[in-house]
């Protein structure tokens, strides 16, 4: 039996509901968006009709009006009941949200039992069409690389095997070939996010750029690194505008953020050195060509590779969970995470294979900000896999 993600009780209930809103499935790709909704249809036993945006006949809003007024056949030979339509890749047509909402608001006013589930992968255009037009009328189920209890509970994954190889489903099955796993990373999840998430639906005037700061940045995930030290690194002209840019876009489609230092104060965080950090351990292990048992004889490294498995963890949660997740150092005093979340602040050190003493950092930053809680993840504090079972919501003050 195929694996249940928690986000399957959340849509099957509103579908199965009586009330009607559009269901919006959001997140990065291969994270297993399409196969949840099909598992909800089995679930719910209504007709539908399914669509891609991938067609090339999708070229405009008059694609979405005839994948509706199929869906519109299905509901009205089932009256009681209705029916269901499912587009996926929906962003990938202009003016996609106009054309829902106009969709929508006939069917409302007109009595039509049609439920509508959208999918899409790049959240630069489906934010925009969420906000432009469709205020009101939708719900969101954000959908993310799998934690490690999913990975665990679907694969038997132990702990370090998630740390290295990371949440991507579709990967699991390759791992026992290090090449072929290499590979799908590479081709089927960053280069076709990049170039369909971003570069096609967002003005991009240096696509190579774009590449090369995002390699860069995943080799140095874990680190602080300054966009004007990154550009001595490029082989292309840009300027620190450009590549912070640039950051922001590969952030909001779930690959890699530049973490903001902790400072108190906004204007101080936007002006600080970034530090990067990957949405998935995969983006920064399978670019070495090395394995796990490598990687582990590695104490640096490996230390690095924890501490970006942590620090995803935390970044997948910050939307959901309502916090952000920033860093801290004062010259060679360091504090891996803050998170902030209301008015608390909860500083996160990680510890594994790191050779540098803690507690100097914490203390420096618990003297400076007061913080409601101070935590120590791995050696000596709280247990690595027990933090990475849970929500991170659950141990931040």
């Amino acid at each position: 039996m195929a694996y249940i993600r928690p986000q399957h009780a959340i849509l099957l209930k509103r579908l199965a509901g009586p009330r009607y809103f559009i269901q919006i499935v959001a997140g990065p790709r291969q994270v297993g968006k399409s196969t949840l909704v099909r598992q909800v249809l089995d679930h719910i036993g209504l007709q539908a009709h399914e669509a891609s945006a991938d067609d090339p006949d999708a070229q405009n809003t008059a694609w979405i009006t005839q994948q509706w007024d199929m869906a519109r056949v299905l509901a009205q030979g089932n009256k009681r009941k209705g029916a269901v339509l499912v587009i996926d890749e929906v962003q990938k047509v202009p003016r996609w949200s106009d054309a829902v909402k106009a969709r929508w608001d006939e069917d409302t006013r007109k009595g039509i039992k049609l439920k509508v589930v959208l999918l899409g992968s790049s959240p630069l255009l489906m934010q925009q069409g969420l906000q432009e037009s469709l205020a009101g009328r939708f719900e969101l189920v954000r959908m993310q690389q799998w934690s490690y209890a999913e990975m665990n509970a679907a694969f038997g994954w132990d702990v370090d095997k998630y740390i290295f190889h990371g949440g991507y489903p579709g990967a699991a099955r390759l791992v026992r070939d290090l090449a072929r796993w290499r590979a799908y990373m590479r081709d089927t999840l960053i280069e076709t996010s990049i170039a369909r998430d971003v570069l096609q639906m967002t003005r991009v005037d240096k696509p190579a750029l774009l590449r090369r700061l995002f390699e860069l940045g995943c080799s140095y995930s874990g680190q602080e690194l300054s966009y004007t030290k990154m550009l001595g690194q490029l082989h292309d002209a840009g300027n620190t505008t450009t590549l912070s840019w640039y950051g922001e876009l590969t952030s909001q489609v779930g690959l890699l953020t530049p973490m903001r230092k902790y400072a108190g104060q906004k204007v101080r965080q936007r002006a600080s050195s970034p530090k990067w950090m990957v949405h998935d351990t995969g983006l920064l292990t399978a670019p070495m060509g090395i394995s796990l048992a490598q990687a582990r004889k590695d104490a640096p490294l490996w230390g690095r590779v924890v501490e970006s498995a942590v620090g995803a963890h935390l970044l997948r949660g910050a939307r959901d969970e309502g916090y952000e997740v920033f860093y801290w150092r004062d010259g060679d005093r360091e504090v891996d995470f803050v998170v902030q979340r209301g008015g608390k602040l909860t500083a996160i050190e990680v510890k594994s294979a790191k050779v540098r003493n803690a507690q100097p950092g914490m203390a420096a930053f618990h003297d400076a900000f007061k913080p409601a809680r101070s935590l120590l993840i791995g050696d000596g504090g709280l247990d690595l896999e027990r933090f990475l079972l849970k929500p991170a919501s659950a141990v931040l003050a």
